[in-house]
């Protein structure tokens, strides 16, 4: 069986993932919290006229905490259609992509403190 979406052009592809973002926002309570954040982060650097180089490490780590988010909803999603019964190995699954998700976080977290005390010493 193939799928019928693959290999379409770079404008249908574009529409399928801005869907995807859309259902995010709609269904996945912790993707529209981080969401949040990192547009809060993207007017803290805006009102504090960042450097390039602060909004490009920002652009990173925000896109990776929701990408992350992304992932293991997509992850979540999936197992609970192919497997609805509680397994300890799902569990397991569904731990580490969450645990994914929060490293990053926590990475954007220690960003977030640096460029702050960089604020701060000036």
């Amino acid at each position: 069986m193939t799928n019928k979406n693959k290999n379409k052009n770079f404008w249908n592809q574009l529409q399928f993932a801005l869907k995807g973002i859309r259902s995010a926002l709609r269904e996945e309570r912790n993707f529209k919290i981080q969401f949040l954040f990192g547009i809060a982060a993207v007017l803290l650097l805006f009102f504090t006229k960042a450097d390039f180089v602060w909004w490009a490490v920002f652009s990173v780590v925000i896109a990776g905490v929701l990408a992350a988010e992304l992932f293991n909803s997509a992850l979540e999603q999936m197992m609970d259609r192919l497997h609805p019964e509680l397994h300890p190995m799902i569990g397991k699954a569904k731990d580490f992509a969450a645990a994914a998700v929060l490293l990053l976080s926590f990475a954007s977290l220690a960003i977030l403190a640096a460029y702050l005390l960089q604020l701060l010493r000036l």
